[in-house]
């Protein structure tokens, strides 16, 4: 699934040799494969294709620019959920008609600079933030394109922290609202009301949720219709999983092959279908590269303290997720066949890898078997492309990572790492 491997006992990503990455840039650095980036989006191209929908990238997984203008040139649009997001979709060159706006706190001056870009679509949240996208567009002299967020009520079966799609979210509006939503606002002549919006949560594992999901908004669909709404806009979300393990998420072929024949019928009548792929694209194209700088024995725990904690890679701390991790040159006898937590082979130790901030939740994976660390040791945290450097930190004033990316035999730094001077810049 993705274009990382070891060969000859070294890890490479595409073309290169990632410690040769490590040795130029330095650590903790962020590594994308445009290859793998290139290769997820055509299977979720292909997968849906008989719906030919409008793929809009979900910028808050990887905002790097250099991941937006590759997915950009393959000709994906972008999803966006704040004004700074829309200026990286605009400055990575997509194409205003190729990208939706979600989010559920819209500024007025975050609306206005959506309507004076002329997206594809707003999605709505609320009453009041419909209103309010009304007005600023009537007071502009402007029109826009508007599909209500709607919250099926169904659970993805995720984290709590990244579900999305029950009533118990801030998220949209019920379904039993939205069709008094639509007959109070479904025929304004500035904001148009034109479709309905999805997102349940993520990652989601299952089908099923999708299947519920869409079932109920095509049964909401047809009410408006019969009611003389236009609903000629299904935008259905994102959420769909990433391999952290080996083999354990659905495929893109997967997801498809439940959610395009519950959609081809209104496709086939001019419903144009929208999706918000995020982790499913960027997760695998990533690795986090970080340095072990001491091995500490406390007890009978090992700890390999490395450059890299929470403030590069927040998801083990915050949602106690899981990432494979393994030493970029792990020596003869520990080249990984697959990625799993129960690496099976001998000669491995029990280690918590974690990093150097003043806090004990600081760490990137606990009771992890891995070959015995040792200081210099260049480790690769795997599956960190998405929701990685988007929610890094500068805690402890640490400086950002550096962000490269893979092309074939050369890379790229698309993101230089931060200096001490950059921390206090905005402060001077």
């Amino acid at each position: 699934m993705d274009h990382f491997s070891y060969e000859h006992g070294a890890l490479r990503c595409e073309g290169v040799a990632v410690a040769d990455v490590a040795a130029t840039v330095g650590t903790p650095c962020y590594v994308y494969s445009a290859g793998t980036l290139a290769e997820h989006h055509r299977r979720t191209r292909d997968a849906f294709a008989a719906l030919d929908p409008l793929i809009c990238y979900s910028v808050k997984s990887c905002g790097n620019l250099g991941v937006l203008r590759t997915l950009t040139a393959l000709g994906s649009g972008m999803d966006v959920v704040s004004g700074g997001e829309l200026f990286r979709a605009r400055a990575a060159g997509c194409p205003p008609e190729r990208i939706v706006y979600a989010g559920v706190g819209k500024r007025d001056d975050e609306i206005a600079a959506a309507l004076d870009a002329g997206i594809h679509l707003l999605n709505v949240e609320s009453e009041q933030e419909f209103e309010n996208i009304a007005r600023i567009a009537r007071g502009r002299g402007a029109t826009c394109r508007c599909a209500l967020r709607i919250n099926p009520d169904v659970d993805p079966r995720t984290h709590r922290f990244t579900t999305t799609g029950t009533k118990e979210t801030k998220f949209g509006v019920d379904i039993e609202r939205a069709r008094a939503f639509f007959r109070a606002h479904g025929r304004d002549p500035h904001a148009r009301l034109v479709g309905l919006h999805l997102h349940i949560g993520s990652p989601v594992t299952s089908t099923d949720p999708y299947v519920q999901a869409v079932t109920k908004a095509l049964a909401l669909r047809e009410e408006l219709l019969r009611d003389g709404f236009e609903v000629s806009v299904l935008d259905v979300g994102g959420g769909f999983a990433a391999d952290y393990e080996t083999g354990r998420s659905p495929a893109a072929s997967d997801y498809a092959r439940a959610i395009v024949p519950l959609l081809e019928p209104a496709v086939r009548a001019g419903l144009r279908i929208v999706l918000e792929p995020g982790r499913s694209i960027a997760a695998n194209a990533g690795i986090l590269l970080t340095r072990v700088q001491y091995v500490k024995t406390s007890g009978d725990r090992t700890f390999a303290i490395c450059d890299a904690g929470m403030n590069a890679l927040l998801r083990p701390s915050h949602y106690d997720a899981f990432h494979f991790i393994w030493p970029a040159a792990p020596g003869p006898g520990f080249a990984p066949h697959e990625r799993t937590r129960e690496p099976g082979m001998p000669g491995l130790v029990t280690v918590d890898v974690v990093g150097p901030l003043c806090e004990t939740g600081d760490y990137l994976a606990l009771d992890r078997r891995l070959p015995p660390p040792a200081r210099g040791d260049l480790l690769a945290v795997f599956t960190a492309g998405a929701y990685g450097m988007s929610m890094a930190s500068r805690y402890n004033s640490s400086p950002l990572p550096a962000e490269v990316l893979v092309s074939g035999e050369a890379f790229t730094v698309v993101r230089r790492r931060e200096t001490y001077e950059d921390l206090v810049a905005h402060e001077r």
